[in-house]
C-alpha cells in the first residue's frame, strides 16, 4: 500500500479496521466488494493479463461461490493486487493501487508535501548499509532554500543518526527532521573505493508544506561560440493546463532569442503525463505535424477490441498546438537530452520517439527502463471518475500498454544507453544551467566541436535512492485521455 500523506491536502475517508469501511453517509463496504473492482479492473485492462492465470476469463466456473471464495481469499485490496502482478521485480515493476486517490490526483497537478529538498542516495561500499545523502537541486519558495540548502551538499544523517538502508525511508519521511551535514574526502586518489563522508558539527532544520512543483526548474539561452543554446531542465510531465502551456511560453522565449541548438536536460524526470511528451517533441521539432510519434500496444483482448472499432486510437501523433494555442516549435533537426538512471517512463518516450526522426545526443548515464505507460482506473461502471463509488477511495494505477516509436522499437527494459558517457560525480556536481556544469559542459564542447571524445569514461558511484522514490505515490509514465467508452462496451469479458 503507498503510504498516506503527511500532510493532510484534503479531506480523508476514514476507513474501518477490519475488512470494512465507511463512506460520508456510513454505508459500509466489504474488502471484497474492493476486491471485485480490482479483479475486474485487472481483468480488462492489465497489460500482461495474458501471463497472469487468475486473470483469465474462465479463471472461474459459473458458481458465484468460487469467484467470492477467490476473493475473500485475499485479506485486502492491495493483497490481491500484488497477486495479480506478473513478476514483479522482473517485468512488472511499476504497477501500483492507492487507498486515497483524492491525493494521487493532487500528486498528479504537482501538488505534494516537500520541504523542497531533492537528493540522491548513494553508498560507499557494495556490500555495506550506510548511506548518505547528496543534493540534487533545491525547490524555489520551500524551507530548504529559505535555511540555505544547496546542491551538491551532503548530509550522512538525520537527527544525529546515521542514515542505512533499513531506516531512511522512516527518517525522511518525517514532516520535520535536521539534516547532519558531512564533508566529501576522496582520500587524495581518484578511486572511489576509498572515499568517505566526514561529519561536521553543521545541521539544517527542514519542515515540509504543501508544494506544487513546477516541472520547469531553468530555463536559459546560452551564447557560446556564436551559438545560441536553449537549456531547459525539466523535472516532470505534469500534464496540467498551467505547466503546458508554461512549457509552450518557455519555448517561445527560445524561439524569440533565435536558438539554434537545444539541451533538453531530464537527467532527474521520473516521467509522466504521454500528452505532454508528445507536446515536448513538437516544441522541439515542428516539422513532423500529423506523423507517428508513438503507438501503443495493450493486452491481446484489448488490442483487438480497438484494432476493430477505430485503429488510430492505438497511435499518438506529433502535434503543432496546445488545445488550440500554436506551438513555439524550434523546428530542430538535432537535441542533446541529458540523462541519468533517474530518467524514466515520459522522459524515455520522448528520446526513443525522437530517435527515427532528428539525431538524439544523449549525454549522461543510461535511463531507468520504463516503456510502459498505465492509467488511473476507479470503482465505476466504466472504470472513469465519473460514477465512482462513494464508499471508498481506492484506485489502482497498473500497465495498461506498451509504447513503441515509429519503427516499432520498444522493450528498452535496460534503459536507453548514452551516446556520450559523463557520471555526475558527487564531489563536482557543478552549479545547473552553467556552461561549467560537467553534464552540460560535454553537451557544449560536442556543440562547438571541442570536444576530445565521443565517449567518456565513465567513473561515478551507484545511485541507491532518488527523494522521488519517497513519495507518497510514483509518477511514471501514464496515459492522460480518456478510455475510449465505444471499446469499453465492446469490450466485455465477464
Amino acid at each position: 500500500m503507498k503510504r498516506i500523506p503527511q500532510i493532510v491536502l484534503l479531506v480523508l475517508i476514514s476507513f474501518s479496521a477490519i475488512g470494512c469501511f465507511e463512506d460520508n453517509d456510513d454505508t459500509p463496504i466489504t474488502t471484497e466488494q474492493i476486491n471485485d473492482f480490482v479483479w475486474r479492473g485487472m481483468n480488462r485492462f492489465y497489460l500482461y493479463k495474458d501471463d497472469v492465470p487468475d486473470l483469465a476469463n474462465d479463471r472461474f466456473s459459473n458458481s458465484s461461490n468460487e469467484y467470492t471464495d477467490y476473493l475473500n481469499s485475499f485479506s485486502s485490496p492491495e493483497e490481491l493486487f500484488e497477486n495479480l502482478i506478473y513478476k514483479r521485480k522482473a517485468v512488472d515493476r511499476f504497477s501500483w493501487i492507492v487507498d486515497d486517490y483524492i491525493a494521487l490526483e493532487e500528486f498528479f497537478k504537482g501538488i505534494s508535501v516537500s520541504n523542497g529538498m531533492e537528493f540522491q542516495l548513494f553508498r560507499f561500499a557494495s556490500s555495506g548499509s550506510d548511506r548518505y545523502g547528496v543534493v540534487t537541486h533545491v525547490l524555489p519558495n520551500t524551507s530548504a532554500e529559505a535555511n540555505g540548502v544547496k546542491r551538491g551538499d551532503i548530509f550522512y544523517g538525520i537527527d544525529g543518526t546515521q542514515l542505512t538502508s533499513s531506516n531512511v525511508s522512516q527518517l525522511v519521511n518525517q514532516n520535520n527532521y535536521t539534516i547532519n551535514i558531512g564533508t566529501y574526502n576522496d582520500n587524495g586518489t581518484p578511486d572511489t573505493d576509498d572515499d568517505f563522508v566526514e561529519p561536521t558539527t553543521q545541521s539544517i532544520s527542514l519542515t515540509k508544506a504543501q508544494y506544487t512543483k513546477n516541472p520547469i526548474l531553468v530555463n536559459d539561452v546560452l551564447s557560446v561560440s556564436g551559438k545560441k543554446i536553449a537549456y531547459l531542465m525539466y523535472n516532470g510531465f505534469t500534464g496540467t493546463d498551467q505547466f503546458n502551456s508554461e512549457l509552450n511560453s518557455a519555448f517561445g522565449t527560445f524561439k524569440n532569442a533565435g536558438a539554434n541548438e537545444l539541451v533538453l536536460d531530464l537527467r532527474y524526470n521520473p516521467g509522466g503525463s504521454v500528452k505532454t511528451a508528445i507536446l515536448l517533441a513538437g516544441l522541439i521539432t515542428g516539422q513532423f505535424t500529423g506523423e507517428i510519434f508513438s503507438t501503443e500496444e495493450w493486452n491481446d483482448e484489448f488490442q483487438e477490441a480497438l484494432e476493430n472499432e477505430d485503429p488510430e486510437l492505438l497511435i499518438n501523433r506529433f502535434v503543432n498546438n496546445n488545445d488550440g494555442a500554436p506551438l513555439n516549435s524550434l523546428n530542430l533537426s538535432k537535441a542533446y537530452i541529458l540523462t541519468t538512471g533517474r530518467s524514466a517512463s515520459a522522459s524515455e518516450l520522448v528520446i526513443n520517439s525522437l530517435r527515427p526522426y532528428i539525431e538524439v545526443i544523449q549525454i549522461g548515464t543510461t535511463t531507468a527502463g520504463k516503456y510502459q505507460a498505465s492509467t488511473t482506473l476507479y470503482d465505476s461502471p466504466d472504470f472513469r471518475r465519473d460514477g465512482v463509488n462513494p464508499s471508498h477511495t481506492y484506485a489502482m494505477q497498473p500497465l495498461i500498454f506498451k509504447s513503441l516509436n515509429v519503427n516499432g522499437e520498444t522493450d528498452y527494459f535496460e534503459g536507453l544507453s548514452p551516446n556520450i558517457v559523463v557520471g555526475e560525480k558527487v564531489n563536482n556536481l557543478g552549479i545547473l544551467g552553467d556552461v561549467n556544469e560537467p553534464l552540460l559542459a560535454a553537451a557544449i564542447s560536442h556543440i562547438d566541436g571541442t570536444s576530445k571524445s565521443f565517449l567518456h569514461k565513465p567513473d561515478y558511484l551507484e545511485i541507491t535512492n532518488g527523494s522521488e522514490d519517497f513519495d507518497d505515490f510514483e509518477i511514471g509514465m501514464y496515459q492522460d485521455k480518456e478510455l475510449p467508452l465505444n471499446v469499453l462496451n465492446i469490450n466485455s469479458f465477464e
